[in-house]
């Protein structure tokens, strides 16, 4: 990988074939996943400090431009493929995401106060969701004789939560085993500690 004072100057981390999705490309051949190129920056910045120390890195490392092209694979290997539309697949239901800033591993990450739902993540999911449905319409227009339904997993989810006495629920927040604040700490080890009343937590909902 060449000597620390090379690697200043810049590093490559590139892969032929790769992409954000580890298996793309496989049929290519050899190649280095996203996931695998971070871990070979994490290496270089370990390098790094062992030679230079902690605040000579972190300083070279906020001063330095990082220029990530990737997902091209992606696309050409998988969202290129119609393999169930070819196969006569023609009735499909796709999932968007749910509220996970209302699980409870993320409200005892994020220490909401009262069982809040974490804004910042639930914004993304609804981008996220709001992105998928729109995918999902100008795919129907392709394939005009596929019946491909989009099902809205956050309004769902949101409205247990919302009215969760109506749905037979009495605990929003916590999950239904774990250990720490809303139980989100530790997640159950085992099925023997589940809670002996499965329809109690709403919380395990989301959290899934």
């Amino acid at each position: 990988m060449g000597t620390v004072e090379d690697m200043t100057k810049g590093v490559n981390y590139a892969s032929a074939g790769a992409g954000v999705i580890f298996s793309s490309g496989s049929e290519l051949g050899q190649r280095i996943s996203f996931t695998q190129q971070i871990q070979q920056f994490t290496d270089t910045l370990q390098s790094f400090i062992l030679n230079m120390g902690e605040a000579a890195a972190n300083e070279l490392i906020s001063n330095s431009v990082f220029y990530v092209s990737i997902g091209v694979n992606d696309y050409i290997h998988y969202y290129l493929r119609n393999n169930l539309y070819n196969m006569n697949v023609r009735k499909v239901i796709l999932m968007g995401l749910p509220p996970i800033g209302c699980a409870p591993y993320y409200l005892w990450r994020y220490n909401s106060k009262n069982g809040e739902c974490i804004e910042e993540i639930n914004d993304m999911i609804l981008e996220y969701n709001f992105v998928m449905r729109y995918m999902i319409e100008e795919l129907g227009l392709e394939l005009p004789d596929a019946k491909i339904t989009f099902c809205d997993m956050y309004e769902g989810s949101m409205d247990i939560i919302k009215n969760h006495e109506l749905y037979g629920f009495n605990v929003t927040t916590d999950a239904c085993c774990g250990l720490g604040k809303y139980k989100g700490w530790i997640m159950c080890f085992a099925s023997e500690i589940a809670c002996s009343n499965a329809t109690n937590p709403v919380g395990s909902i989301p959290s899934n």
